[in-house]
């Protein structure tokens, strides 16, 4: 099956501040940029989600490798997950402090090892035995989380100061979905938490099917927001067990953030992708931060079939 290659990424859905807006549009065109040269040389969508998501994790905007929220301990723990949509292989890690970019990580798991996830300082073993090189987790750190941190830190926060929108803001988790001209979808997603965060706490970005999955028979979707609902919902997987040939991409993304939210309070956001190239964004959250490039052109927004009810 020949097919014309898509691919849809997500900076996080929240409260995005107006002076915040253009920041997460460059990254988003940079990310889609890199993304789609991996489709247009005929890679896989496998390669084309890994580097939009690495750049992503590069660009501090983003709670998402350099520059994420730090937890309790002042320090930053990241999670990603990769699935192949084709095979069904997924790698991922969690909690890991030393890798600069957890995606390429989470696609050494889904290539070179029998087993799905690792996490702390196993995931790091993992990653420097098959060519990744570690970091200091301070290189990870950027002056305006630690700011952040010491506001939390202070009022002694067990979740994040309301100032940063408690549950509903600040989530800047990233994702990227592709479809690539032999017909596969892939997914990643990759994120740091939230802030203040208990050590050792993992969310539902690295988690499969919560808030990340692809299958060919059916879409792929990445998940982004409050990470707790989410992976009590099962997210991802629920929204891409409703894609059919008549149900889209479109419809199940909002439904799937009308069920989150009236199950479970939940706030947040989604983006979905079929063998068709049909797809799907839906947010319940003010903003959301989206890109879409097809062989028609690029699109991208801040805000995108917002999903109130």
């Amino acid at each position: 099956m020949t097919s014309n290659p898509v691919l849809v990424l997500h900076g996080g859905a929240w409260s995005i501040p107006d002076d915040m807006v253009q920041p997460h549009l460059s990254g988003l065109s940079s990310a889609m940029a890199a993304g789609w040269a991996m489709l247009q040389q005929g890679r896989s969508a496998l390669d084309a989600v890994e580097e939009a998501v690495a750049i992503m994790e590069d660009d501090p905007t983003f709670d998402a490798g350099r520059g994420s929220f730090l937890n309790r301990d002042g320090r930053v723990q990241l999670d990603a997950l990769i699935m192949d949509g084709a095979t069904l292989r997924a790698g991922g890690v969690g909690c890991v402090e030393r890798i600069r970019n957890a995606v390429r990580a989470a696609r050494k798991v889904l290539e070179e090892s029998p087993h799905v996830y690792f996490v702390s300082e196993g995931a790091e073993r993992f990653a420097q035995e098959h060519g990744i090189e570690l970091c200091d987790n301070q290189a990870l750190v950027v002056p305006r989380e630690v700011e952040r941190w010491r506001t939390a830190a202070n009022q002694q926060y067990l979740h994040m100061p309301s100032e940063f929108g408690g549950a509903t803001k600040s989530h800047d988790t990233v994702g990227a979905l592709a479809l690539d001209v032999g017909g596969n979808l892939a997914a990643a997603t990759s994120t740091g938490g939230t802030l203040n965060k208990a050590p050792g706490r993992v969310g539902d970005s690295s988690l499969i099917g919560c808030g990340c999955y692809a299958d060919n028979e059916t879409a792929a979707a990445s998940a982004t927001g409050w990470g707790e609902p989410i992976m009590k919902l099962v997210l991802a997987k629920w929204a891409t067990d409703r894609v059919n040939g008549e149900h889209s991409p479109e419809q199940a993304a909002a439904e799937a953030i009308c069920h989150l939210q009236h199950r479970l309070g939940g706030n947040g956001g989604i983006i979905m992708l079929d063998r068709l190239g049909r797809y799907g964004v839906a947010h319940n959250t003010p903003r959301m931060a989206w890109g879409v490039r097809t062989e028609q052109g690029a699109r991208s927004g801040v805000a995108f079939s917002a999903v109130t009810s």
